[in-house]
């Protein structure tokens, strides 16, 4: 007997979203069943990767629908088990910038006909706009991660939207790898991974059902795909006559050619239809500033220039994402890669694209970070391309030409390849992941990059010997900043005060460029309110303020040994942070130059505030790709003062006093000197220890040879002798190359190198008598005749043999002597037992070569004639006869004879 049928319960008092009204007109509307139907494939919830071009309405239509799924997906379970879920269904999406996140809210209540916050809300940093019922909320990656390492289950959260995953940001790849691992635990949660342009089956494998999770035994997600929205785009291409760019970054010569371009082109599209916008594409902040105001002075009041970057104030980034007021004037906005995805901005049919992007780079073999300027990507330029065709016919006009687009990369560098990756090594301790470890990543990590994240953590104490997250480690993951700048507010906080150390963690932590680097004086603008991103800054402050509060890092607090206040305090804990960038002005290279505690050396930009203190502590420095960088090759961004107490205060695990020896000009000398790191703080002459004189010898040895002590006449003859030796006859004639003798300097030379560790002087040491230690016995007794160091030839003189150089394998003995001494001399000597015969350089009078032989009596018998018909008549005074062989051999010109 079957019971009586329930009735079913009711759907949350919000209601189903209406997709036929929010889809109007949007191409993705028609691809919706075809979702829908992969992800009920798969049981009460699935997996999909959703490929579909900007402007499809994916990130509109998308997020409802998996609302109404999980609507209708706890009506049947309020049905089956009788029990009434009290909380309506939650979906988060991941927008990769703010300023999308806000925008595609706002769009999707627009359309709802709700008041964002209520059913469809938002959270970034700084910013929140969402409640208990709000079903769908857009955040960015950051804020998702942290709700995962708070919450590893998601247990409110019934679907999980990874938006615009092509752009491989950091976080979204951790994201995509830790997702996949809650689903392996939670087969009830949704994940779909969408983007404009991606590797579809890369990544429906990543995110796909395993063995253990899912409905349906395992498999790559379903790809769902939609055909593009754009109108008809034309090309056109307008390459400068300067170049983009230089030593010192983007030129401005380039950047007026983008605006007059920009100009031009928007003016000619006005004149076929005034409700033309323009949306004008550059690499960072500066060159957008810059643009925006040439353009105000080319286009004059008839045309509104807005400015899109990460530095303005969200309204002035949602004014230019929203659409033109109803008859208000043409609009150009001017824009970094933030309107690049994501982002429709209605009206534009205009783009002018700069062809450059700024994307993160590591530099450590320096220690650096940061971004530097690059070609954009094919895949980025035909993105932006794509923003002025959704909406109706449009133009791209791309300031470059063909080939250079020929040759920039197909896609973006995955930002896991080339960042710092501390923050990232923490969330991935934190998870239990520690270096990734078993968690399926689109790019595995770089290996020394990882490496370095990780020795950082640890040295902050940060994460236990096996690699996984301490305690304190787990609280710093919980500060919305670099783990650098958590330690450094926890450990500050006792010096300075909790509020002062949250203010300058929070403007470091901060995407705010410090005018003339000068941190101070950004931190003051922030403080008055006066910069567009205050609002935001300071709720960065009452957040981190309350966790310095509430945590203590387990180790005692730092305290310089004078109260810190004022300028100085936000540069003691910046120097907390970063003492690796404690940095001191280089004396006698002017006033901009600065050494860093890590050894590198970096500049001020020109007529920065900062320029002539002693000490800084440098919160960013990166290559030399700004305005300028003192000739260095590393620009400092951003820095605030300290003083030399203050820097050894928070860099004080990098002190050390060490008496350093030298081995120079024939001497050992020494000098205590006390450093910061590579920093030299004093140094003074002292006499060295035996030990000290000792390695610095060996260290100018292993550096320089053994031509630092020199060799003799007599101990260089002695040596080639030997080498010969050793060359024909092997052992147990000994080896006496550089490398040899080095590896055998206790064997044959430790007597003077105890004396020239003493402080004897080189000059004082032969090294012919210490060679003659190797000399092997009893055979040392035929030195002089299997290696002599004179040869007698007939004229009865002793002629010095030249031996060939100890690295010259081939070389042979080489006598000498004028062809008159020689005559009547038939067999050549050879040496080493008799195996190498004695090469003859046959001299004129004057001694000058006329001959070289190995065969005297083949010499004799042959060109001897020649030569001598040449030169009888040049030095006609000395003997020259028809018969070599019977004439005496003589030094003395005829007369004398």
């Amino acid at each position: 007997m079957t019971s009586p049928a329930r009735p079913p319960a009711p759907v949350p008092a919000s209601g189903p979203f209406d997709l036929g009204a929010i889809g109007a007109g949007l191409v993705f509307a028609d691809s919706l069943g075809v979702l829908e139907e992969a992800l009920r494939a798969r049981g009460a919830a699935g997996t999909a990767v959703v490929q579909a071009p900007p402007g499809t309405g994916k990130t509109t239509l998308v997020p409802p629908l998996l609302a109404n799924i999980a609507a209708s997906t706890i009506a049947a379970s309020n049905f089956a088990t009788g029990a009434v879920r009290e909380k309506g269904p939650r979906i988060v999406v991941t927008q990769p910038r703010r300023v999308a996140a806000r925008s595609a809210a706002r769009r999707l209540a627009t359309l709802d006909g709700s008041r964002l916050g209520d059913r469809v809300g938002y959270t970034v940093r700084g910013e929140r706009q969402a409640g208990s019922n709000t079903v769908i909320e857009f955040v960015t990656p950051g804020i998702l991660l942290q709700r995962l390492l708070s919450d590893p289950g998601l247990e409110a959260v019934d679907a999980v939207i990874l938006d615009e995953v092509h752009e491989r940001g950091l976080e979204t790849d951790l994201l995509l790898g830790m997702l996949a691992e809650v689903r392996q635990l939670r087969g009830d949660l949704t994940l779909v991974a969408m983007s404009a342009t991606l590797d579809a089956p890369r990544f429906a494998a990543l995110i796909g059902e395993t063995e253990t999770g899912g409905n349906d035994g395992g498999g790559p997600a379903p790809v769902v795909d939609c055909p593009s929205a754009l109108y008809p785009l034309e090309t056109s291409w307008a390459p400068p006559a300067v170049p983009r760019l230089d030593m010192r970054g983007v030129t401005r010569a380039f950047l007026d050619h983008v605006a007059d371009t920009a100009a031009a082109a928007h003016s000619e599209a006005l004149a076929r239809d005034m409700n033309v916008d323009a949306l004008v594409f550059l690499p960072g902040a500066w060159e957008v500033s810059h643009v925006a105001g040439r353009l105000r002075g080319r286009v004059g009041s008839g045309t509104e220039v807005l400015e899109l970057h990460g530095q303005v104030s969200p309204e002035a980034q949602d004014r230019a994402v929203s659409g033109r007021d109803p008859g208000g004037p043409p609009r150009m906005i001017v824009s970094t890669g933030l309107a690049e995805s994501s982002l429709t901005v209605p009206g534009v049919r205009l783009v002018i694209d700069a062809g450059l992007s700024r994307e993160p780079r590591r530099d450590s073999a320096r220690g650096m970070s940061g971004l530097v300027t690059v070609s954009c990507s094919r895949a980025s330029a035909d993105q932006r391309a794509g923003r002025a065709a959704r909406q109706g016919p449009g133009q791209v006009v791309r300031c470059y030409d063909q080939k250079t687009f020929g040759a920039a990369p197909a896609h973006r560098t995955p930002e896991i390849a080339v960042a710092d990756l501390t923050g990232a090594a923490l969330v991935l301790a934190c998870w239990g992941a520690p270096g990734g470890r078993g968690l399926a990543l689109p790019d595995a990590p770089p290996q020394a990059a990882m490496d370095d994240a990780v020795e950082v953590l640890r040295e902050l104490g940060a994460v236990e010997p096996d690699g996984h997250a301490t305690d304190l480690g787990k609280t710093l993951a919980r500060i919305p900043a670099d783990p650098r700048l958590a330690r450094a507010l926890l450990d500050g906080a006792a010096a300075v005060g909790h509020r002062t150390a949250a203010e300058a963690v929070a403007v470091v932590a901060g995407d705010q460029r410090a005018p003339g680097a000068d941190l101070t004086r950004l931190l003051n603008t922030l403080r008055a309110g006066k910069d567009p991103a205050a609002r935001r800054w300071a709720e960065d402050v009452r957040r981190m303020e309350a966790i310095a509060r509430q945590e203590a890092t387990g180790v005692a607090p730092v305290h310089p040994d004078a109260p810190v206040t004022g300028a100085e305090a936000v540069g003691f804990v910046v120097a907390l942070a970063f003492p690796d960038r404690v940095a001191r002005r280089v004396p006698g290279q002017g006033p901009e130059r600065y050494l860093l505690s890590s050894g590198t050396r970096a500049g001020l930009p020109a007529g920065s505030p900062l320029t002539g203190h002693e000490w800084l502590a440098v919160a960013e420095v990166s290559r030399a790709e700004g305005r300028d960088a003192a000739g260095t090759g590393a620009v400092i961004r951003s820095a605030a003062p300290l003083t030399a107490d203050t820097a050894e205060a928070a860099a004080r695990h990098l002190l050390a006093e060490t008496v350093e020896a030298g081995f120079s000009q024939g001497r050992v000398t020494a000098r205590r000197e006390r450093r910061l790191g590579a920093i030299a703080l004093s140094s003074t002459p002292v006499r060295p220890s035996v030990e000290e004189g000792r390695a610095a010898v060996a260290r100018a040895l292993e550096r320089e040879g053994l031509g630092t002590i020199g060799w003799s006449m007599a101990a260089d003859g002695l040596r080639r002798r030997l080498a010969l030796l050793h060359r024909e006859l092997g052992q147990p004639w000994p080896d006496v190359s550089d490398q040899a003798l080095l590896g055998r300097l206790d064997e044959w030379l430790a007597p003077e190198l105890e004396a020239l560790a003493g402080g004897a002087a080189t000059n004082r040491i032969d090294l012919a008598d210490p060679l003659r230690r190797l000399l092997p016995w009893p055979e040392a007794s035929r030195l002089g005749e299997l290696a002599p160091e004179w040869l007698e030839v007939p004229s009865g003189s002793r002629v010095r043999i030249d031996y060939p150089d100890v690295a010259d394998d081939g070389g042979r003995p080489v006598v000498a002597v004028k062809l008159q001494e020689c005559f009547g001399w038939a067999a050549t000597p050879r040496l080493a037992g008799e195996r190498v015969p004695v090469l003859f350089h046959l001299l004129s009078p004057a001694r000058r070569p006329l001959a070289v032989t190995d065969d005297l009596a083949s010499f004799w018998s042959g060109p001897y004639a020649q030569v001598r018909a040449e030169m009888r008549g040049r030095y006609p005074k000395h003997p020259w006869p028809e018969d070599p062989w019977t004439a005496p051999a003589t030094a003395r010109t005829k007369r004398r004879m």
